[in-house]
């Protein structure tokens, strides 16, 4: 191949790559001076959000996954990516009049990943939105709270984390019974928006220009009447989701002291391994029961699978998973639900590892 035929890196690559190079360095100031070269150079705000920092956090997270970057580097690429987004907002190329509506963006309540909604936040304000950006982890009666005192045209709800569904339900229902519409999206909600129609929401985006397009052709309230979460989900009637939830600590303690039986060799272990052992059979159990709320296999199998490609690539067999789950399906002998997505994760995972 010639050099002719090499195909030259556009300038939404090399922003990235500098980007990258900056925060992984921990270069705060650097990471900056990037992205103000940018928009200075022609670069549209929103391709800057969207095109240049949402990929290079995605990366952040992948490349923490692969086990190729600590997670104190994950953290400090993270917050420097924050506070990067937040000069950028300030740039005179970014500053708009609010003429759309105005939209309250916030993170349910225990959903401390803020920088997807803080994207998005960013990408209405550039469209002319009031935005109201509340931030992570924001309890339900407190967001309502918010919504009864400034009345905003639309909520638009995030959350990253699975396990934190049963809480996004609440807010969903709660919101809509305060009379205003709901938009949900991130990860947890599935990448084809599953999660956010069975708990009732009133419209999903699978990013943030899609968010925007949505709300500027206006997001309507499903529900006109007041409902309860029950009523989305009438498989809850089992209280398999319940008995899970609330026999949590005592299920995982259990399962810790199985698997030791079946390995002696944890009795060696460090405080460290114990403690790493300790969280991920709790973080099992709550995607155990997160699953069991959705009625959803995909769910408990993903995790699972996710799990034993985190642990392989820390040097760590996938096959260490099988032990807690069998302990917790003696556990769980007389919940069928349960013993289905356990069975389930048990059969993926083999088949991973063959």
């Amino acid at each position: 191949m010639s050099g002719s035929d090499t195909e030259a890196p556009t300038d939404d690559a090399l922003t990235r790559e500098r980007l990258w190079g900056a925060v992984l360095d921990g270069d705060e100031y650097a990471a900056g001076a990037t992205i103000f070269a940018a928009v200075e150079a022609g670069m549209p705000p929103e391709d800057v959000l969207l095109e240049v920092i949402a990929p290079v956090q995605r990366r952040i997270g992948t490349e923490w996954a692969a086990n190729r970057i600590s997670v104190a580097q994950e953290h400090s690429a993270t917050a420097i990516n924050d506070r990067v987004i937040a000069a950028l907002a300030h740039h005179p190329a970014a500053r708009r009049d609010a003429t759309v509506g105005r939209v309250t963006v916030a993170c349910v309540d225990g959903e401390w990943h803020a920088l997807p909604a803080r994207l998005l936040a960013e990408v209405l304000r550039l469209r002319g939105w009031q935005v109201d950006f509340l931030g992570a982890q924001v309890p339900t009666p407190h967001l309502i709270g918010y919504l009864h005192q400034h009345v905003p045209d639309v909520v638009a709800l995030s959350c990253s984390i699975p396990t934190r569904l049963p809480t996004a339900h609440a807010a969903i229902t709660a919101c809509q019974a305060a009379g205003v519409a709901v938009l949900a999206g991130g990860a947890a909600f599935g990448p084809d928006g599953r999660y956010a129609r069975l708990l009732g929401a009133d419209a999903w985006a699978p990013d943030a220009r899609s968010a925007a397009e949505l709300m500027s052709a206006g997001v309507q309230r499903r529900h006109t009447t007041i409902h309860q979460p029950v009523d989305d989900l009438p498989h809850l009637a089992d209280q398999e989701y319940t008995y899970v939830r609330t026999a949590a600590p005592q299920l995982v303690e259990a399962t810790v002291l199985g698997v030791a039986k079946r390995h002696p060799a944890m009795a060696s272990y460090s405080e460290s391994q114990r403690q790493n052992t300790i969280e991920d059979i709790a973080h099992i159990v709550d995607f155990l029961g997160a699953a069991l709320y959705t009625d959803d296999d995909d769910l408990f199998v993903g995790f699972i699978v996710w799990t034993g490609e985190i642990l392989s690539a820390r040097g760590v067999p996938a096959a260490s998973l099988h032990p807690a789950l069998d302990v917790l399906d003696t556990q769980l002998r007389d919940y069928p639900r349960s013993r289905r997505l356990l069975q389930s994760a048990r059969t993926a995972l083999t088949e991973r590892i063959a």
